[in-house]
């Protein structure tokens, strides 16, 4: 057996929601939001893009929505690549969600509470070895908590390093399962034994693949090899231009395969776009179809 990334955004979303992914769904945030305990008896799966356009916010980076018992909204977002200012995001997106609940001349009390997941395959907090944190407001001095309206829960899988053996309990068998899923040819049998880890392997089998889903996932994969490449550069070169260049480079290889050769002036006009601006279209690019849809993105990127 052969197994997709959980890390690509493909990955990510066939596993955890595909119509035959809600009782998947459910154990996962179980154990990432609530150690554990069934906490979650129900959910419904929704368009994590379904949200109502509002003028002049930026656009989302989710992966997973769902609503879940108790009525609260859960965002997932996996992150491969540490991208600047990716903190901040994460609080936007998560005020973003939150805000735009409600409808024109709706009251504030029909807003839900709302929890934010970030999966990442980097380190965020070096002060810490923890590899799953949980963030609530809390009163500075006394600590007690503010109302649980937004929540921020991490996952850091590069601090996660046990081996099958050493797996202990459901948070540490889907951490195991997302992180080395693609280099494993048969499902361990430590995990089949939790139902909802054997369905998501099932999910994940590159043989129940379409041929469209197959191409979409070589794409993806693709990508973040390039992204990483391109950051590694950055890196290595020591400055910021250096990883300018190689994101303008990584774009410019991105476009062509999906668009076609790339006029000119179109090329001079993403060689002015910042580093976020690169990143930013770095993640949208993967939906593009034609010229004119990087010529649009442009031009709201200029506005």
């Amino acid at each position: 057996m052969n197994f997709i990334n959980p890390k690509t955004d493909f990955g990510f979303k066939k596993i955890f929601a595909s119509p035959q992914s809600k009782e998947v769904l459910i154990s996962f945030l179980n154990a990432m939001l609530y150690n554990a305990e069934p906490t979650i008896k129900d959910l419904e799966i929704i368009d994590p893009y379904a949200a109502p356009s509002v003028t002049g916010l930026k656009d989302t980076y989710l992966d997973v929505k769902a609503k879940i018992t108790g009525n609260k909204t859960v965002i997932i977002e996996m992150q491969v690549i540490n991208v600047e200012a990716f903190t901040k995001r994460v609080i936007y997106n998560a005020a973003k969600t939150y805000a735009t609940q409600l409808k024109r001349r709706e009251g504030y009390s029909k807003l839900n509470p709302l929890i934010a997941l970030t999966i990442t395959d980097f380190i965020l907090f070096e002060n810490t070895e923890k590899f799953l944190s949980h963030f609530v407001f809390k009163e500075v001095e006394e600590n007690f908590e503010y109302y649980r309206e937004i929540e921020l829960v991490f996952v850091e899988l590069p601090k996660f390093n046990k081996k099958l053996e050493q797996v202990e309990n459901l948070i540490q068998s889907w951490i195991y399962f997302i992180k080395n899923a693609p280099e494993l040819d048969e499902i361990p049998d430590k995990l089949a034994s939790v139902p909802e880890i054997k369905t998501a392997f099932n999910i994940a089998n590159r043989s129940t693949l379409n041929l469209d889903e197959l191409a979409s996932l070589e794409k993806r994969e693709m990508f973040f090899e390039d992204q990483r490449g391109a950051v590694i550069k950055g890196m290595q070169e020591g400055r910021q231009e250096g990883l300018i260049e190689g994101q303008t480079a990584l774009i410019m290889r991105q476009i062509a395969r999906r668009t076609g050769e790339i006029p000119p002036e179109t090329k001079t006009r993403i060689r002015q776009l910042s580093l976020q601006q690169l990143q930013d279209l770095g993640e949208i690019l993967l939906d593009f179809t034609s010229q004119e849809d990087l010529i649009a993105w442009l031009e709201s990127a200029s506005a």
